[in-house]
């Protein structure tokens, strides 16, 4: 377990996270495709055991021992999501199965309801395929229209289009708060206020913001916020959207079940309060209870000092990388997380990927489900090393030795 102190011991970090203990081909295991998702952290995996050892049962209907017991664990998860967001309150923390689900949520009950023909929806060109799709969807059907905020070629917003953009007066804006693909932090705040200004409703894509900035909804002044467990030392199929309470009143729910109702007859039924009426049948109660855990175990570290961390090992990695020639880095803001996207010379990003694994190296590659991005920067995919509270230099340094061999090979 971590215990708080000013310095920042990666060594001590690691031994919190069994799995990079491992071998893969011979190879000790460097893990760089945390975007995709982070690892899991002892304290994470033990209150999946401790759940289901001790107190597993269903939940907000038992008046049993076990059933309390688990109701309040689930409950407790929601109250540290609301103080982690600094949210205003705690029906305004709706669980869900991660990011991809929470933004079909606001789609489906707040966009059908509201969105019409003749309609803007604003998106980004950073964009993964869960805040596009979902989007396309609700036009499609409701006759409105998408447009999207373009980038310049560092892979960075260009608010000037933005604000013309704005000027259009679009029903709903919905960009990433961090870019997957390239990293790119945006400047929300600053686009939430202007997305306001116009009239528009605002959605962030927090699924790459979480393990690496503190969130503060009520600074952002979003209108929702979704993220997932699995990217945060989380388990996979958890996730939160988080929404003003006065916009998840208005809205009718989404899935109907046990759970989100008050009352029910043959013929018609009325609905429970926030939040559960956003939360039909029985939930994923281990996990959601361990997504509380990760939380804890993010400010115990101290996201700050995850960040400064990760922008150290990205500042260095990129500094060796640009040693080798006919090296791209893809995606170069000058606010970034920690994601280094590229490409070497004409050499496939699947052909370097596959190679690096045969050394033990995970890395990512492909379109990371931004493909109209990859289109846009006229490339068809990337390597994408991505890293987290538990990578070190000495990683970087293994991973440097290894890229310059595979280069060396396919070349």
């Amino acid at each position: 377990m971590i215990e708080t102190t000013e310095q920042y011991d990666t060594e001590r970090i690691r031994r919190d996270f069994p799995i990079l203990n491992q071998y893969v081909n011979d190879r000790p295991l460097i893990y760089f495709d945390n975007a995709a998702s982070s690892q899991k952290p002892i304290p994470v995996i033990e209150s999946l055991r401790e759940y289901y050892t001790h107190y597993h049962s269903n939940i907000h209907r038992g008046v049993h021992h076990l059933a309390q017991l688990a109701t309040e664990g689930y409950e407790a998860a929601r109250t540290k999501v609301k103080n982690h967001l600094n949210a205003s309150k705690r029906e305004e923390i709706i669980f869900t199965y991660g990011t991809t689900d929470g933004i079909n949520l606001v789609a489906q009950a707040w966009g059908r309801a509201n969105i019409a023909a003749g309609d803007i929806i604003l998106i980004s060109a950073l964009e993964h395929h869960s805040n596009m799709v979902p989007w396309q969807q609700v036009a499609q059907e409701k006759g409105a229209s998408i447009e999207v905020i373009p980038i310049d070629d560092h892979g960075t917003l260009d608010q000037e289009a933005y604000a013309q953009l704005l000027a259009k007066k679009p029903k709903l804006v919905a960009f990433n708060h961090v870019s997957n693909a390239l990293g790119t932090i945006n400047p929300a705040k600053e686009m939430i206020a202007a997305a306001h200004a116009a009239g528009a409703i605002t959605l962030l894509d927090g699924a790459q913001a979480i393990p690496h900035l503190k969130v503060d909804v009520k600074d952002l002044g979003c209108d929702f916020y979704a993220f997932s467990g699995h990217k945060a030392y989380g388990p996979t199929g958890t996730g939160v959207l988080y929404g003003k309470e006065a916009l998840l009143e208005a809205m009718p729910p989404w899935r109907g079940g046990g759970e989100m109702i008050a009352s029910v007859s043959y013929t018609e039924s009325t609905y429970n309060a926030l939040p559960y009426k956003f939360e039909a049948g029985t939930p994923n109660i281990a996990d959601t209870i361990a997504l509380g855990v990760a939380i804890d175990y993010l400010n115990e570290l101290g996201v700050e000092n995850i960040a400064a961390h990760e922008h150290e090992l990205t500042t260095y990695a990129t500094e060796q990388m640009m040693n080798i020639p006919d090296m791209r880095i893809i995606g170069q803001s000058p606010d970034k997380a920690g994601v280094i996207s590229f490409l070497v010379g004409e050499i496939h990003p699947f052909d370097l990927g596959t190679l690096l694994d045969k050394l033990g190296i995970a890395v990512r590659t492909g379109h990371h489900c931004t493909e109209p991005l990859m289109n846009r920067l006229g490339i068809p995919g990337t390597i994408r090393a991505s890293f987290a509270a538990y990578n070190t230099k000495r990683e970087i340094d293994q991973f440097m030795v290894s890229l310059e061999r595979c280069v060396g090979m396919l070349s």
